[in-house]
C-alpha cells in the first residue's frame, strides 16, 4: 500500500497551550482513517497542519512526499478538503459555487452528476446562504470531490445530516476508498467509524493515546482500564467513553 501521508512527531502549540503532541500516524492509498476524541483533542489542528493551513511547532507533515506548508501549489490538484466550518460569499448560488471551485482544477469532476447524486440539484439556483446546515454540509463534500482527490480530508462529515443521507453518505466514501484514494475522516459518531475505519487514530489531551485497526482498541481498552470498567463484548461507543474524561453531567442539584 502506498503511503499518501504521514503525521511524523507532529507538535503544535499556541502560545503555552499545547494543541498536539509528538503525534505520528500516515494514511494509505485505499484506506479510511478515522481520527476520534473528545473536543479539543487536537483533530482539526492536526487536520489543518495537513492540509497546509498551519504550521507545526515541531515535526513534519509529509502529503505526496511534500511538505504541505511550502508546497501548496503542487498537493492542492490532488486533495480534497471538507473543512469543520466554511464561509462562503453571501451573495452566491449553488451553481455558480460549483462552477467557480471547478475553474482551480485542469480536470475537475462533473459538478452536475455531484449536484445529483448529492441530492442538491433542485438547489443549484439557490444562495448558498439559504441552504440548510446538512444541504451546506452535502455541498461542501462536493467541492471537495472536484479535484478527483488522491487524499481526501473531512472534517466531522456527517455533522447536521439525516439518518438516511448519513448512511448514502457511507456507502459513496467506501466506494471512493476502493477506488483507491485515502481518506481522513474526523468523526464523532461511533457508528460511522465502526462502519468506515481501516484504522483508528484516538486523540485525547493533545496526544494520540491509540492508533490502530478497531479490534486492537478492544486490547488496549482491556489493558488500560480498571477491571470494573471492563465488560466483556463492549461496543466501540462503550470503549470510547470509557476512555475518555466524563464531562458534560448535569446534577439534580444543580437545578432542582
Amino acid at each position: 500500500m502506498s503511503v499518501l501521508a504521514s503525521v511524523n512527531s507532529l507538535t503544535v502549540c499556541y502560545g503555552q497551550t499545547v494543541a498536539a503532541h509528538d503525534v505520528s500516524f500516515d494514511i494509505g492509498e485505499g484506506e479510511i482513517v478515522v481520527m476520534i476524541g473528545p473536543n479539543g483533542s487536537g483533530k482539526t489542528t492536526i487536520a489543518e497542519c495537513l492540509e497546509g493551513l498551519r504550521k507545526p511547532t515541531t515535526g513534519s507533515i509529509n502529503v505526496f512526499g511534500k511538505d504541505p506548508l511550502t508546497h501548496r501549489k503542487e498537493i492542492y490538484p490532488y486533495l480534497g478538503v471538507q473543512l469543520q466550518e466554511a464561509d462562503y460569499p453571501d451573495k452566491i448560488k449553488v451553481e455558480e459555487l460549483c462552477r467557480l471551485f471547478s475553474s482551480f482544477y485542469a480536470a475537475p469532476a462533473d459538478y452536475q452528476k455531484l449536484l445529483e447524486q448529492l441530492d442538491l440539484y433542485e438547489k443549484r439556483n439557490r444562495y448558498v446562504r439559504k441552504l440548510s446546515g446538512g444541504e451546506k454540509q452535502r455541498l461542501s463534500v462536493l467541492l471537495a470531490l472536484l479535484p478527483r482527490p488522491k487524499l481526501l480530508i473531512l472534517d466531522e462529515l456527517t455533522t447536521g445530516l439525516d439518518p438516511e443521507v448519513r448512511r448514502n453518505m457511507w456507502d459513496s466514501l467506501a466506494a471512493v476508498r476502493d477506488a483507491g484514494v485515502g481518506i481522513l475522516l474526523i468523526s464523532h459518531y461511533m457508528d460511522e467509524v465502526a462502519a468506515l475505519a481501516n484504522r483508528i487514530v484516538f486523540m485525547l489531551n493533545g496526544k494520540c493515546i491509540y492508533s490502530g485497526g478497531l479490534a486492537g482498541l478492544k486490547t488496549y481498552a482491556e489493558e488500560t482500564l480498571s477491571p470494573e470498567d471492563v465488560k466483556p463484548d463492549m461496543s466501540l461507543e462503550e470503549i470510547y467513553l470509557a476512555l475518555v474524561p466524563k464531562k458534560g453531567r448535569i446534577s439534580l442539584e444543580a437545578i432542582l
